[in-house]
């Protein structure tokens, strides 16, 4: 019986190290980025029908800020979401050189397919065509790393977890009653 819960133990060390996340190296990720941009990432001939004016990327940024902020970021670099560089693969800069290469109609395809199995959602059923095109302009204009700040969610996150460092503060939502942490 000991030796079983030795060995219960071992297996269940083995698998805690073996849990540990890295990033994918340097050949991997130029592999994956060329085998998504020429075999998997579709709609590379898809034309945006939307024009290219500050009232649609306006109408774009509104749609990416309420659906892609949560990992995006505001303005699409990532600024201050705080998991970002620690995804498997990492999540990606929209404005990098290798997102900007995509074709529009690629870009409307990851919106509305996503990308298995990197944690980007497909959002078909959800954004209608003229909101994912409208999408796109807006990750084509997209405004510096780091001028929109963080996502309010994670500027809650870091001002919650200055006052855990003290003594406890109240902490309000919008709609909801303070409560101690």
């Amino acid at each position: 019986m000991k030796r079983l819960s030795a060995m219960v133990c071992v297996v269940a060390l083995l698998m805690l190290v073996a849990c540990k996340a890295s990033g994918p190296g340097t050949i991997e990720t130029a592999v994956t980025q060329k085998l998504k941009q020429k075999i998997t990432i579709g709609g590379k001939d898809w034309v945006n029908p939307t024009p290219n004016t500050p009232e649609v990327i306006k109408q774009g940024a509104e749609h990416f800020q309420h659906h892609c902020q949560i990992c995006h970021g505001l303005d699409g670099h990532a600024t201050g979401v705080p998991f970002a560089q620690k995804m498997d693969p990492p999540v990606p800069d929209l404005g990098a050189k290798e997102i900007q290469d995509y074709t529009d109609g690629q870009l409307k395809w990851i919106i509305e397919n996503g990308i298995a199995p990197s944690g980007m959602p497909g959002w078909q059923g959800i954004l209608d065509e003229e909101e994912m095109w409208q999408m796109v302009r807006y990750i084509r204009n997209l405004p510096p790393k780091g001028s929109l700040g963080p996502p309010a969610v994670y500027a809650e996150g870091e001002e919650s977890h200055e006052g855990a460092k003290g003594e406890a503060k109240p902490h309000t939502h919008k709609d909801s009653k303070p409560h101690k942490h």
